[in-house]
């Protein structure tokens, strides 16, 4: 398997770009599909039959959602969504589906099994297929008459394993024509995959020991061991994840291609509905947002229904989670209520905070106040990343109890307990992230170097390349959210 951190990926990804460069650009987008087939069979053969499959629904569906004929548009619509969104669901969910059912039915094995799961990704392009099939519907994107330009977009090898979900009109717009090698854009994305890599390998892949050393003996470890993994595990995912798409995005501009921002600063959200909506995987927010959400009536309906359409989107996004990751179970269900409840909070309280923001306007603006809810909407979130985290809701409420039932203690017990290298480094790396984080939402960093001396610049872009090969772990350990 080539992911993003081994030898042979970048051994791919110099072999791509020679021959990307080399070609004439007429033919660029073709080299370009044959490279991600070649991508996406190093994860599994049959992977690819699954791909084939759900670029041919989407071209046939589409092409036929296109015509102009009202007869066959919504019915090619509905089967098109059917075949690849059911396929999707049937993959994920019925052996597990299958199993909560039999001891209804008073029968153990009552009921078949597949045996099978959904293919690395197929959670990503099947959605992007999907959005494709509604947007040709909707009029906003024309349909692909080409299937072998289809395929790239469905196939993107940046993409494709753990998005971001890409909406297929802006992507085929700059295919095959605005294909090229751009210095300017080049430099941008190679800035832009070294921070990714830094944010996986290094921080990431750091904090990984300790947050599945924690959850493995949750049941035993110390209150304080787990409260470190908790918070831990925020910082791994978000790096995990983020580092995925940063590394997507800046590879994709090694070829001329401009991808979604898919992450924005989450852990700086005041509230958790801009965490949802604006910060954390946008890509995927705005996909339950189009094509969820506003179909059900989004806000345009009444109170109630309005608080059912927004449970409804996070619920299905609980489903969406659920996969191979830390197993198919109730936890993502529960972490998905569990937001959908922080938005019913919002949306009940938004009342009190316009009315904070009219009669003591300054205590509103008061930087004191917004690192006070950047604070609660990250503890917030932080408890959902339990039930996100753990193999089973024993294991959540395990950790929850007992880090709350130490609580009012951990501040006595926090100087005696025997802090590690492990600890140390840790948090050292979570503290440089914030750093950079907060810099960059005053201002962009990419624009702080360009105004650095050059020497600073470089020295900076060094200091990277060096923490990479320092302390970097460099394991052929997969992204958190490809096994999703």
């Amino acid at each position: 398997a080539m992911l993003f951190t081994s030898l042979s990926f970048f051994l791919f990804l110099a072999a791509t770009l020679i021959v990307f460069a080399w070609l004439p650009r007429r033919a660029r987008w073709f080299w370009l599909l044959l490279a991600s087939l070649a991508f996406y069979a190093s994860f599994g053969l049959s992977n690819i039959v699954f791909l084939f499959a759900v670029t041919f629904v989407a071209w046939a569906a589409g092409r036929l959602v296109a015509c102009e004929r009202p007869a066959i548009r919504k019915p090619a619509l509905i089967a098109g969504l059917v075949l690849i969104l059911g396929t999707l669901f049937v993959l994920k969910f019925y052996d597990f589906v299958a199993a909560e059912i039999e001891p209804l039915l008073g029968s153990v094995n009552a009921l078949p099994r597949l045996g099978i799961t959904a293919p690395v990704g197929f959670s990503f392009y099947a959605f992007m297929a999907g959005a494709y099939l509604i947007d040709v519907y909707r009029g906003t994107c024309a349909a692909e008459h080409d299937a072998g330009v289809l395929a790239l977009y469905v196939s993107w090898f940046p993409k494709i394993l753990a998005g971001p979900i890409e909406r297929a009109g802006p992507f085929l717009q700059q295919v095959p024509t605005r294909l090229r090698l751009d210095p300017v854009l080049a430099a941008a994305g190679l800035q832009l995959v070294l921070w990714g890599l830094f944010k996986k390998v290094v921080i990431a892949d750091n904090l990984a020991p300790v947050v599945d050393g924690a959850f493995r003996i949750a049941a035993y470890a110390s209150p304080m061991e787990l409260l470190i993994a908790v918070y831990f595990f925020a910082f791994q995912i978000y790096c995990d994840f983020s580092g995925y798409s940063d590394i997507a995005v800046g590879l994709s501009l090694l070829f001329g291609i401009r991808l979604m921002e898919n992450f924005r600063r989450p852990y700086l959200a005041l509230t958790t509905a801009e965490f949802w909506s604006s910060r954390w995987h946008i890509s995927l927010g705005h996909w339950f947002r189009d094509y969820l959400y506003v179909p059900l009536g989004g806000s345009r309906t009444g109170t109630l229904r309005r608080y059912a359409n927004v449970m409804a989107v996070f619920i299905v996004s609980g489903l969406w989670h659920a996969g191979l990751g830390y197993g198919v179970g109730w936890t993502f269900l529960i972490w998905g209520a569990l937001n959908g409840f922080y938005q019913w909070t919002g949306l009940a309280t938004r009342g009190a905070w316009r009315w904070l923001g009219e009669r003591l306007p300054r205590l509103a603006a008061s930087a004191w106040l917004r690192v006070l809810r950047i604070l609660v909407t990250f503890h917030l979130i932080l408890v959902s990343w339990v039930f996100f985290r753990a193999d089973t809701v024993t294991q959540a409420s395990t950790v929850i109890r007992r880090i709350g039932s130490a609580l009012p203690g951990l501040p006595a017990l926090a100087p005696r307990y025997p802090f590690t290298v492990d600890h140390a480094a840790g948090a050292a790396l979570i503290a440089l992230l914030l750093t950079v984080e907060i810099l960059d939402e005053r201002r962009p960093m990419r624009e702080r170097l360009a105004a650095a001396p050059v020497a600073l610049r470089w020295s900076a872009w060094y200091a990277a390349i060096f923490g990479l090969l320092l302390f970097g772990r460099w394991r052929s350990d997969a992204f958190i959210y490809m096994q999703f």
